[in-house]
């Protein structure tokens, strides 16, 4: 089967955001940058667990804002979705949250398993993989607009880092 072009440019957006997320969580287990250790509290576990949930919080709340600010200045899509049909803005701003509400649903899931079952030394992965959401949500929103191979990365790059993670702590809980 042969690939069209946009294929082949998700393609190598999902390929570059899979080996990144590797890279980044396996340096961040790796490195400990967090430094805890393994007689570190609970408090290490819950404060991990908040520093990790920070950055997709705040894309949220973004993200709401800015299709907000859009409605209030548009007398198109003021009375909001249920109610008009929305503008080719209003409908990409949507869009955008509604891909990033789902993340976020995802990665939140998956962050507070990682924070409270994996050896403590291994926190930095769920900040770091924090991290990777708010750069994939940032590429994701720019290139949205201009199609599938555009956004591919950044749609990627939050996806498989919550997915990696997920791997590990499942093989993780599967062999302890």
């Amino acid at each position: 089967m042969k690939l069209s072009t946009k294929q082949q440019g998700v393609l190598k957006g999902m390929v570059a955001a899979m080996v990144i997320a590797i890279i980044v969580i396996a340096g961040a287990i790796y490195f400990n940058p967090l430094g805890n250790e393994p007689s570190s509290s609970l408090t290490a576990r819950v404060r991990a667990l908040g520093l990790s949930l920070m950055l997709p919080s705040f894309c949220v709340m973004i993200f709401i804002g800015a299709l907000a600010k859009h409605r209030f200045f548009s007398p198109e899509d003021i009375d909001g979705s249920g109610l008009t049909s929305g503008t080719k803005d209003a409908i990409l701003l949507q869009s955008i949250l509604q891909n990033t509400l789902e993340q976020c649903v995802l990665a939140f899931g998956i962050y507070t398993a990682w924070c409270l079952l994996m050896p403590i030394e291994w926190l930095s992965a769920s900040i770091a993989c924090s991290l990777l959401f708010a750069v994939g949500r940032i590429a994701f929103k720019f290139g949205y607009a201009k199609g599938a191979p555009s956004r591919a990365f950044g749609f990627a790059v939050t996806f498989y880092s919550s997915v990696v993670l997920y791997l590990i702590l499942f093989g993780y809980l599967l062999l302890s």
